[in-house]
């Protein structure tokens, strides 16, 4: 899986800020958490430049011209609200001139279990021919960030997709993987194996909007 690039398999700072927002003790500081998440989108942003196109150009200096390679491709960073806000800011600090995109996706229960997910809100610029980032701080089932970029074609086709979250379960992975173009990169922070009755991510990290802007009615 060559396009599956989970970071907390290789030992880095990285891993503290994981450990930190799943942490029960420092979840309970909005602040913190929402800065750990801001970490790692900017950690994980960092890496997916690697796999960006790039093209020389001169820069002038104050003593000479340097030829340096900078990214070609146009990006937009597309946000799943309300929990994906701080991982957003994260990426944009790093792509500071990219697209911006947001799509409101929630989830509705019903008897029996069964979960139902919506797409009620849309704002996005064009995207043909753009680097398409979807930033999800949970992946659990795959189904809300589906049904978001489903609903984010409606402003063209990218050119190519990369999907970021902090913490994605293996079934959310595969679902995305069946669903989404074969050439999408993913870019998680850790890989759960288990989801709950309630599709939660186990050992997750509970509800990452609650946690970073509080309890919802």
């Amino acid at each position: 899986m060559s396009n599956v690039h989970i970071l907390n398999e290789n030992r880095s700072v990285f891993n503290h800020f994981i450990a930190e927002i799943r942490d029960v003790k420092i979840q309970k500081d909005p602040l913190r958490f929402r800065r750990n998440l801001e970490r790692i989108g900017e950690m994980m942003a960092f890496a997916l430049s690697q796999e960006l196109s790039y093209k020389a150009v001169d820069v002038s200096t104050p003593l000479g011209i340097a030829t340096e390679q900078l990214i070609k491709d146009e990006l937009v960073l597309s946000t799943v609200l309300r929990a994906g806000l701080p991982m957003h800011t994260g990426f944009l600090n790093v792509f500071d001139r990219a697209g911006n995109a947001f799509v409101s996706a929630y989830r509705k229960s019903h008897e029996g279990g069964e979960i139902e997910v919506e797409v009620e809100y849309l704002s996005s610029p064009d995207l043909g021919g753009k680097v398409l980032v979807i930033i999800d701080p949970m992946l659990a089932t795959g189904k809300s960030l589906w049904l978001a970029y489903q609903a984010l074609l409606k402003r063209g086709t990218p050119a190519r997709v990369h999907v970021a979250a902090a913490i994605a379960s293996t079934q959310g992975l595969e679902y995305l993987q069946a669903h989404l173009p074969q050439d999408t990169h993913f870019w998680i922070g850790a890989l759960d194996k288990e989801l709950n009755t309630l599709s939660y991510i186990v050992p997750g990290l509970g509800d990452a909007g609650d946690l970073a802007y509080g309890e919802k009615v």
